[in-house]
């Protein structure tokens, strides 16, 4: 039996991306069109493990995801860093200026937000995930609309790249973590950790942690 993987978005996401980067591709993959119903997979046990982002170089850290991580107990067992490369795609033969209205999840508009300063005639419109845009697209044959997503996701789903590399920062890069239900087997080779503590509510308490 095949390991379950639960990731957000769909087949050509970055969350696939990394699932087959760390488990291979002999994984059952499970969708899931956003990070609650991930955590949800998660801690029913209808999966072995999870792919969940944690940080952007350009947008920071994802803080509702480590609230998710924490409300739930889940633990995390490795992580990945990989280079996001966004691509603006559209059905073949369409051209930028026929580009109405481009679709895709909240941080990928954010991180290419430069590009369409550059493109007033294009609206943007945040969408649950970014390659399911780019689906969307392809099954629907929908003109005028585009998506931003990988280059798998292009040839996943036969859209031409219309603008490549549309992201703000060129050294663009994600860490995704991998979370599970119960904590990890004993590893000798672990050399990091993750430490929460709260607070009292008074001026000066951050200071007085971080001067121990």
């Amino acid at each position: 039996m095949s390991t379950k993987i639960a990731i957000q978005g769909i087949k050509g996401s970055y969350h696939h991306e990394v699932a087959t980067q760390l488990f291979g591709t002999d994984i059952t993959l499970v969708e899931c069109l956003s990070f609650d119903a991930l955590v949800d997979q998660v801690v029913t046990g209808a999966v072995d493990a999870a792919v969940m982002a944690l940080e952007n170089s350009i947008a920071g850290s994802i803080i509702p995801n480590y609230a998710l991580i924490d409300r739930h107990d889940l633990h995390i067992v490795n992580e990945a860093y990989i280079r996001i490369e966004h691509q603006l795609m559209a059905l073949p033969g369409t051209h930028l200026t026929d580009i109405k209205e481009v679709a895709s999840h909240p941080m990928a508009l954010l991180q290419c937000k430069d590009f369409f300063a550059t493109q007033p005639h294009i609206k943007l419109i945040e969408d649950a995930d970014t390659a399911e845009v780019a689906l969307r697209i392809s099954e629907q044959q929908i003109t005028a609309l585009g998506a931003i997503a990988s280059k798998t996701a292009a040839h996943l789903y036969g859209l031409d790249i219309v603008a490549p590399n549309i992201h703000s920062i060129a050294n663009n890069a994600t860490r995704f973590v991998v979370i599970q239900k119960d904590p990890p087997a004993e590893n000798r080779q672990n050399n990091k950790a993750s430490l929460k503590f709260m607070l009292d509510h008074k001026r000066g308490s951050l200071a007085t942690v971080l001067n121990v």
